[in-house]
């Protein structure tokens, strides 16, 4: 009877570890939401820093100061307080891996 049951737990099991993989694109598509203050891809065109290109742990750190409230902004505190560590260090190795023009 364990044998029985063991088959639809693994199932299960390997659906759930499936559906909590990380979609390929997931970090472009976070990263598009910050493409109207700082340009397509993180290239901005003046007003605001261009993210392209900057290295992911200075992005990183940013976002989480932003985050906690250590680094004044307009609308970024509240921005970066939508964003898990997970999803922030994704974005930031996204536009990490940006070309800077």
């Amino acid at each position: 009877m364990q044998a029985i049951l063991a088959i639809p737990v693994l199932a299960l099991a390997a659906t759930t570890a499936f559906a909590q993989a990380p979609d390929a694109n997931q970090a472009r598509d976070m990263a598009a939401t910050c493409a109207n203050c700082h340009g397509t891809n993180g290239v901005s065109r003046g007003g605001t820093d261009s993210l392209a290109g900057r290295s992911k742990d200075d992005t990183a750190s940013k976002m989480r100061a932003f985050k906690a409230g250590t680094r004044p902004g307009t609308v970024m505190p509240q921005l970066a307080k939508g964003f898990t560590d997970a999803q922030i260090d994704a974005m930031a190795g996204w536009f990490a891996a940006q070309p800077a023009k």
